[in-house]
């Protein structure tokens, strides 16, 4: 079955149309490389990784270099250039170049903030807000830049007219999962937030064709919620995988990626912190675009909802 399920949706596929390397899709806007590079750089070899360092960190500098210079500057050789520029969601090197090129114009009009997000055991507390807060505006432009609005669209849909929804994820993506889960639930949804896996598993057995089934995973590895979706995905539901690696193994069994920035860990700031960042994004833009798709249903659901707790507010108890 793995084997199948490989060649039928390998990582990054899906069912829909997804932009790439090789998809026909149109490039990367310029604004939207250096979120691609910091998205897709864990997953490449590490040739191909100084070149996508060289070119997120000097744009200016490889826009003006041949693919041979790259290939110099990098220690690499042109093919390992050409294969990181597809990899990247260009055609061709040229094509690289030319987004490089409006990438370091777009800097230059607009310098970046000189803020790094490395917090120090002995920064002042003003430094540490500052330096969350441009990391969290950094997680949420990458994870907009990179995110496949066709794939969205398709989930959305799935979603929309369910007969259920059940969302798995473990740790802080368990936490995403009730999130999401709580917010179906008030637009008159049925869905069950499960990080159990023993219950995911058991509850994924019963799912069938009209059912979805969302994996929540910024590793796209964990074990515990790719089992649940396998079996969901084998028993006829539509699935969804929430990931910050679409060549995770999680890919293999979800109809429809969506991708979350890669997060930038360090000793005082866990890789979960800046993952569940992302995915609350992509949690929010999910539920917005099934109200919309589900507004007649949606908006006196949500009312009623408010009007049922409404006395909760106004004694001041929650």
């Amino acid at each position: 079955m793995t084997q199948e399920v490989k060649e039928i949706f390998g990582p990054g596929t899906g069912n829909g149309t997804r932009t790439g390397a090789g998809s026909g899709g149109a490039p990367p806007a310029p604004a939207a490389l250096a979120a691609k590079v910091r998205t897709l750089a864990p997953s490449m070899t590490r040739s191909m990784q100084r070149v996508a360092e060289a070119v997120a960190q000097d744009p200016a500098g490889c826009a003006a270099l041949t693919v041979t210079g790259l290939a110099e500057l990098t220690g690499t050789s042109e093919a390992t250039v050409v294969r990181t520029a597809r990899l990247l969601g260009y055609p061709g090197y040229r094509d690289l170049r030319l987004a490089l090129a409006g990438l370091a114009a777009q800097q230059q009009s607009g310098r970046a903030p000189a803020l790094t997000t490395d917090i120090a055991v002995d920064d002042p507390i003003a430094d540490v807000v500052a330096k969350l807060a441009y990391d969290e505006q950094q997680t949420l432009a990458d994870t907009a830049a990179g995110l496949d609005t066709v794939q969205l669209g398709a989930a959305v849909s799935a979603l929309a007219s369910a007969r259920r929804a059940d969302v798995y994820g473990v740790g802080a993506s368990g936490l995403v999962a009730q999130d999401l889960t709580q917010k179906l639930l008030r637009i008159g949804l049925i869905a069950h937030a499960h990080s159990d896996p023993h219950l995911a598993v058991t509850n994924a057995v019963q799912l069938r064709g009209g059912d979805v089934a969302i994996a929540i995973t910024h590793s796209g590895s964990t074990g515990d919620v790719i089992e649940p979706l396998r079996v969901a995905f084998e028993h006829g539901a539509t699935t969804i995988a929430i990931t910050g690696r679409p060549d995770g193994p999680v890919s293999q069994y979800a109809d429809h990626v969506l991708t979350t920035s890669t997060a930038r860990e360090s000793e005082l700031r866990p890789a979960a912190m800046s993952s569940r960042t992302s995915q609350l994004l992509v949690v929010d833009c999910l539920f917005i675009g099934v109200a919309q798709r589900t507004y007649e249903t949606a908006a006196p659901a949500l009312s009623a909802s408010y009007e049922a707790l409404a006395h909760r507010h106004r004694n001041g108890s929650r």
